[in-house]
């Protein structure tokens, strides 16, 4: 990952900031670099990915006196940095991050859409002496904002940075860029501007082509990368299009509870299918509730669905960070968002699956990508996710929602279809998604549910009344998750938008807890 941290006021001692970005370290290891500026300061926490070497090091600064720091990977690069080569830009490092003050003196604000990248950045422009930060347009890598006691702006890449620093904090809108004041929205991924009537099978084509083709560049790194497997349909995916990209055993890492690791014998089937080192890891309820606390200040929400499904992959990616050198994760996040869910399948019109499909992919950086980043780069990790590759995002939106709602008795029908064939065997390709709380097992659910009945009395719901003022809790676990929340952001609920659920409006939805579980149409889904 890597954690960037910048403030466009100098009355906040430099020292003071480098205490609160300390917070979030583990996101950069490698070392530290802090940079006073004009009316200002930047600040960077490196995990070093590419160009390993110390020139590397951020805060990139150029001849006029500008700087950057971002956390970030920009895919195609090398092209690029040829392209500037050729225009006379000079460079020292082997970091694609090092190209983006000469985009920027080239194209301004005009340089956000063209980034194919997955990035989050602050950037100081001398000659205007403006401070200027944006995000990616999914909100894959982390941002947030707050305004310091003199209203000037603070921005750091974990909400715990801020902490002390500003009142309020807020997750920056993905796809804006921020300048003197102003929040720009310069792409809005989910929105559709022209609606794609492909035939069946031009879709499908076009899906697995794009895949490939986002995993491919997500497969470019400097370091070790190894996969998450769930054995699920979409991990596996990733998994199955990077062994014949690689053509050699790639490195896949499943988590299960010691109780109920069915869903291990999945992953394992995968692995064994693309021919993989694969690695397993046991987890038991005591692991489990002595990471609560911790994974709750780690993630800085109070989401039923996030935390659940983010336990098993903490403690997962803490065994890989303990037990390999693996440096960058691929992952299979945000395929939900775009193919649809158990509950999706209750959408009563294709306007209806398209609304939620647009609601789900402009909130997922509150919710599966916040949860992959922070498990994954509280570890020392990098996440790169294929499913949210921008291209690969904008089509799948645009294409017929009436191609996308579950007519053919199948989840995700189009992208099964996409890779029917020999990429994965029968069982793991067709299998219905498990509620497996992101396949670690139903008992890791039903231990945090018999926690929170033990340490939430009878006067629970008495006890969730004083937040109502956003995201009421309405169950017990619900009010454990965020009587803890508020212990360590106190009064930062809004960073969140509510709690994911089920789209209550719709008939079979109207359910109390977030799991597929309890829907209609679950059947053997976890057999």
């Amino acid at each position: 990952m890597c954690a960037i941290m910048g403030y466009t006021a100098a009355d906040i001692p430099l020292s003071r900031l480098e205490n609160a970005f300390s917070a979030a370290k583990s996101r950069g290891p490698d070392g530290s670099r802090s940079l006073a500026l004009p009316g200002g300061s930047l600040l960077f926490h490196r995990l070093a990915i590419m160009g390993l070497h110390p020139e590397g090091m951020q805060p990139f600064t150029a001849p006029d006196g500008s700087a950057v720091v971002c956390n970030g990977e920009l895919y195609g690069f090398r092209q690029m940095k040829r392209e500037l080569e050729a225009k006379g830009y000079a460079f020292s490092s082997g970091s694609d991050c090092e190209l983006l003050l000469p985009l920027w003196r080239e194209y301004g604000e005009d340089m956000f859409d063209k980034l194919d990248a997955e990035f989050a950045l602050i950037l100081y422009d001398a000659p205007t002496g403006s401070f200027v930060a944006a995000r990616d347009p999914v909100g894959i890598r982390p941002l947030y904002y707050g305004y310091s006691s003199s209203g000037r702006i603070l921005f750091a890449s974990e909400p715990k940075c801020l902490l002390g620093l500003a009142d309020r904090i807020m997750p920056f809108p993905p796809g804006c860029f921020y300048r003197d004041g102003r929040f720009v929205r310069y792409r809005d991924i989910a929105q559709v501007d022209e609606v794609c009537h492909d035939s069946l099978d031009a879709v499908c084509a076009n899906i697995r082509e794009k895949l490939i083709l986002a995993v491919e560049k997500r497969l470019d790194a400097d370091v070790p990368v190894g996969f998450l497997l769930s054995g699920g349909l979409d991990s596996s995916l990733v998994c199955a299009i990077a062994a014949r990209l690689l053509g050699r055993p790639i490195e896949t890492y499943a988590v299960g509870m010691s109780t109920d690791a069915i869903d291990l014998k999945y992953a394992r089937q995968a692995a064994d299918h693309i021919g993989s080192r694969h690695h397993e890891i046991y987890i038991t309820e005591e692991d489990v509730l002595s990471a609560l606390d911790q994974l709750i200040y780690i993630l800085g929400t109070y989401d039923i669905t996030t935390i659940r499904a983010s336990m098993g992959m903490y403690l997962l990616c803490r065994a890989i960070r303990e037990q390999s050198g693996i440096r960058v994760l691929l992952t299979g996040e945000i395929s939900d968002e775009l193919f649809g869910y158990k509950y999706t399948d209750f959408a009563p019109s294709p306007e209806a699956f398209q609304a939620e499909a647009v609601k789900r992919i402009r909130e997922v950086h509150m919710y599966d990508v916040l949860r992959a980043d922070r498990c994954i780069s509280a570890n020392s990790l990098e996440a790169r996710v294929p499913f949210g590759d921008l291209d690969f995002v904008r089509y799948v939106m645009s294409v017929d929602p009436a191609r996308k709602v579950n007519v053919y008795n199948k989840g995700k029908y189009l992208l099964r279809r996409a890779f029917a064939g020999d990429c994965l065997p029968s069982s793991i390709l067709q299998r219905e998604k498990a509620a497996f709380s992101d396949a670690v097992g139903h008992s890791l659910v039903d231990d945090l549910k018999a926690h929170a009945e033990r340490v939430c009395g009878a006067d629970w719901r008495d006890r969730a009344e004083q937040y109502a003022y956003h995201a009421k809790p309405f169950t017990k676990e619900s009010l454990l998750y965020r009587e803890i929340f508020e212990r360590h952001y106190p009064g930062q609920a809004a960073m969140v938008a509510d709690f994911w659920m089920p789209n209550r409006e719709w008939e079979g939805c109207d359910v109390d807890d977030p799991s597929a579980r309890v829907l209609s149409n679950y059947g053997a889904s976890g057999e």
